[in-house]
């Protein structure tokens, strides 16, 4: 008895999962597309058409995995918020299943100015925006100084959590993550 093959949407979620699922069992160097396809019940073919690349297929397996989780609530509280979603993040992102493939597609990056390109246009400047539209929002209903320079806290909030996941690879806490929300808001004022 033969099986039919997946086709659409079935069949790209299945390469994806199976990209996730190799990539945490064997590590992203050992990563291949010839063993995803395997895996998925697709040929390879079909994934080099839709993906130019393994980074690039990387990519859309870890931006499935659950942006939505990845919004920013409301809740009229500046500060929880942001405690919120940058938790949600690091637990998704930064977490000992996913940590990894992360940081080595951020390191393909390097050599690969059109992966760097696609991360930046889909996770790094979306995430951005949402974080400075909050942010924004927080300065205009007086949750903050006037003076609050967003890109500036933009940085302080990013730079941190990026240097422990990429640079000394410590762990990435919900508690360094406060820590470094008190020095924002302490440091860059909250008064009006």
């Amino acid at each position: 008895m033969t099986t039919a093959r997946r086709r659409g949407p079935d069949l790209t979620e299945a390469i994806m999962r199976s990209t996730l699922e190799l990539g945490q069992e064997i590590g992203y160097a050992k990563l291949s597309i010839e063993a995803v396809a395997a895996r998925a019940g697709a040929g390879k073919h079909t994934i080099y058409r839709r993906w130019p690349s393994k980074g690039a297929l990387l990519l859309d397996s870890l931006l499935s995995l659950n942006e939505s989780a990845l919004d920013y609530p409301y809740t009229g509280d500046v500060m929880a918020d942001l405690r919120e979603q940058i938790h949600a993040a690091v637990d998704l992102l930064a977490g000992p299943s996913f940590r990894p493939l992360f940081q080595a597609l951020v390191g393909e990056t390097q050599h690969d100015p059109r992966l760097a390109a696609a991360l930046n246009e889909r996770f790094i400047a979306p995430q951005t925006a949402k974080t400075l539209a909050r942010l924004q929002t927080a300065r205009d209903q007086g949750q903050v100084s006037p003076a609050f320079d967003l890109d500036l806290a933009m940085a302080v909030l990013s730079g941190p959590l990026y240097f422990r996941l990429l640079i000394t690879q410590e762990p990435l806490t919900h508690q360094y993550v406060d820590r470094i929300l008190e020095a924002l808001f302490t440091g860059m004022g909250t008064g009006a």
